[in-house]
């Protein structure tokens, strides 16, 4: 089956998912939430762009959702009465993708303000799984649909600015697309718009509107990811848990502590799902029998966190942390922020960064040929060619698998010499038996090449001295990762490898002498401040113990905010 039958069979199959009708029931618990108001033919109800827009119910009449592009408008859908209009957009407050107005000749709609939908989804039980299912499955067919074009852009092919973009919006799961400037469609949206080489990379959000080389802070603006954590005209923010790092143990704590009724704030420096974003099929994880991609498993995990309240800001750069004597809690001063946020708890969650490969020549190749995740995006750059994969984990097992699909051939590099002693043994098999894989032991990766593009790699043989030259536009680099604890102050007590002790390691730590009690086993060197998932020294690294430890660390929180008179 092609590409184009398979989503026409994936349209088939979601069309009830995504459109749904609610019921009288449904109707009903939502009525008092919202205000019904008359519509005329061509009113517009919202426009793209906007953020935190309400839920519109159709009561009666009829509706459009369009898309305006260059002057031009798709129209995406037509609802009826007893059709909602809505997508994640309204769960997170990220930015409108569309905007819609009326059709018919009048039309009475109910619109339900974000906030209190969210409430509901919560807490009304027959309301929040039909709503929240539509909405994923809507998402999902935009970013489907090759008509839609949501955000744009703009940028040279082979830009590395370019790939920047793409991959945050990417990462952050928000619809768009990437035009070649030297493209028909690129070369047209430059002349309209007036740009120049030292315009890019543009972005072209959903209203249209050209962002002339934007920083990561500005496309998250322009998106509505990066949000005010205190409101207007407040220095301060209070908060009962803060949560640094939003992968797989970051999201499991923001889950359990929102909907557990804590006041919760999650800051992420990039984008959600951490490492376990980046692997493009979770077979071992609890539930999933046919196995989920690591980036719509921590989406769908961020998602059930926004419906229980939990506010989350990307991308956030905690700059320090700081503990205020003779109080519980501390502060946490975060770049992109005009506010300084108190909590009275806080979860490290920030888990590790990749490890570069040392190899000459492997900076100029950065985002042009060498890559840390193996998604369909990578993947689509490497279709018919010869790749290579640096890595004896799981994460290197299920990229390996998942290029192989695709790529000529794949070269798992490896400095030891067997595969089962670092990954799963389902796994290790797997790959020693697909035939387009060959495994290269007690070999390292010495230097990269190219013109603009990462064009050859010389390889080692450690035991023989043997060297091998490898045509290949691209090497993925999964050769583990060192914890992102540089920010931290000393107080945080961490091993000789930067990873930070917890429980029984820190009982003897000065800020515990004297203490009621004796430290949780996630907890910290400081009373109060708990460290959950890869960051955490003795963690088992594995997506499934990280959600593990993040409902644990949600548990501490609960025994200390008892203690508070």
């Amino acid at each position: 089956m092609n590409n184009s039958e398979n989503d026409e069979q994936f349209y088939r199959d979601t069309e009830s998912i995504a459109f749904p009708k609610l019921d009288d029931r449904q109707i009903a618990l939502l009525e008092p939430m919202g205000k019904r108001r008359m519509v005329k033919r061509g009113e517009v109800i919202f426009r793209a762009g906007e953020r935190d827009i309400a839920m519109t119910v159709l009561l009666s009449g009829e509706l459009e959702v369009f898309e305006s592009r260059d002057g031009h408008e798709q129209i995406l859908a037509t609802p009826g009465p007893r059709d909602f209009v809505g997508d994640v957009a309204m769960l997170n407050g990220t930015s409108a993708l569309a905007s819609g107005r009326g059709k018919a000749e009048q039309s009475e709609i109910l619109e339900v303000p974000a906030s209190d939908l969210r409430r509901a989804l919560a807490d009304l039980p027959g309301l929040g799984e039909p709503i929240v299912n539509a909405f994923i499955m809507r998402r999902e067919r935009l970013r489907r649909d090759p008509e839609f074009a949501g955000s744009r852009v703009v940028a040279p092919g082979g830009s590395r600015d370019g790939h920047l973009l793409h991959d945050f919006l990417d990462k952050n799961h928000i619809p768009h697309r990437l035009i070649a400037s030297e493209s028909e469609d690129g070369i047209a949206l430059c002349l309209r718009l007036n740009l120049t080489s030292r315009d890019l990379p543009v972005l072209i959000s959903v209203d249209g509107s050209p962002l002339r080389r934007p920083s990561l802070r500005e496309v998250a603006q322009i998106a509505g990811l990066l949000r005010p954590l205190a409101r207007e005209n407040e220095t301060e923010l209070l908060c009962d848990v803060a949560i640094v790092g939003a992968g797989p143990a970051g999201l499991a704590a923001a889950v359990c502590a929102a909907s557990e009724g804590l006041k919760t704030v999650v800051l992420e420096s990039y984008a959600p799902g951490g490492q376990a974003s980046s692997s493009s099929l979770i077979e071992n994880f609890f539930g999933f029998p046919t196995g989920i991609s690591g980036g719509e498993l921590t989406n769908r995990a961020q998602l059930q966190a926004y419906r229980f309240g939990a506010k989350f800001s990307t991308p956030s750069q905690t700059l320090s942390l700081a503990f205020r004597e003779g109080e519980h809690g501390a502060a946490l001063r975060v770049e992109a922020c005009s506010s300084t946020l108190y909590a009275k708890c806080v979860i490290i969650a920030t888990g590790a960064e990749y490890r570069r490969i040392e190899a000459e020549g492997r900076e100029s190749f950065e985002g042009l040929g060498v890559y840390y995740a193996a998604t369909a995006l990578e993947c689509q750059l490497c279709r018919g060619s010869t790749v290579i994969v640096a890595g004896g984990g799981n994460s290197a097992g299920q990229a390996a698998m998942f290029l192989s699909e695709s790529a000529e051939r794949v070269l798992l590099v490896i400095r030891g010499d067997d595969l089962s002693k670092s990954m799963s043994s389902y796994l290790s098999r797997r790959v020693e038996t697909k035939a387009n894989i060959e495994i290269l032991y007690h070999t390292e990766i010495l230097k990269m090449t190219g013109g603009k593009f990462l064009e050859n790699v010389e390889l080692e043989n450690t035991r023989t001295g043997e060297h091998r030259s490898v045509a290949t536009r691209a090497v993925f680099s999964m050769i583990g990762a060192k914890p992102c604890t540089n920010w931290l102050p000393p107080e945080i007590e961490r091993d000789e490898k930067g990873f930070i002790k917890t429980g029984p390691a820190v009982a003897d730590a000065p800020a515990w002498k004297g203490h009621s009690r004796t430290p949780s086993p996630l907890e910290t060197s400081r009373p109060g401040i708990f460290a959950a998932g890869d960051v955490r020294s003795g963690s088992v690294k594995r997506c499934a113990a990280a959600v593990g430890e993040g409902g644990m660390a949600v548990e501490g929180v609960h025994q200390v905010l008892g203690t508070y008179a």
